[in-house]
């Protein structure tokens, strides 16, 4: 389905995308700290999405498998929903935020406890063609 055919469309999509072709996928309550999601992020931003996936696939890493699980999900949904080929797709939006933290409570010496956090992200990454983000860059 193109843009023009488009009826509705989410104000998630239109935040991330605008009126431009492109997917994107999310990945929500996600079990590692934003931080470390991050590091593996600012690997892939702006790569090609063919490239991007085999970065993250040898990335030492673990935040690199969840980021390229919703990668593929994007390329995914791009080529089914949206109908672009997957061979000139490029990482356009690639961010995490932080999901809401746990707070659990550990035992420490002298009848004292202290608070460990265990944070969670939401991962977000919008995949469009090459020609789009080029022509959006020279603005």
């Amino acid at each position: 389905m193109s843009t023009t055919e488009r009826h509705r469309t989410s104000a998630r999509r239109e935040s991330l995308l605008g009126d431009e072709p492109g997917a994107f996928a999310t990945a929500r309550f996600v079990r590692i700290t934003p931080m470390k999601a991050r590091r593996v992020i600012d690997l892939v931003r702006g790569l090609p999405a063919d490239e991007a996936l085999t970065l993250l696939q040898f990335a030492p890493q673990s935040a690199s498998e969840t980021v390229y699980k919703v990668l593929q999900s994007a390329v995914a949904n791009a080529a089914t929903t949206e109908g672009l080929a997957t061979g000139d797709l490029v990482v356009s939006v690639a961010r995490v935020d932080e999901g809401p933290t746990m707070k659990r409570w550990r035992p420490r010496a002298q009848g004292r406890a202290t608070r460990i956090n265990k944070r969670t992200s939401h991962i977000t990454i919008a995949v469009q063609p090459a020609d789009v983000v080029a022509k959006k860059g020279k603005k």
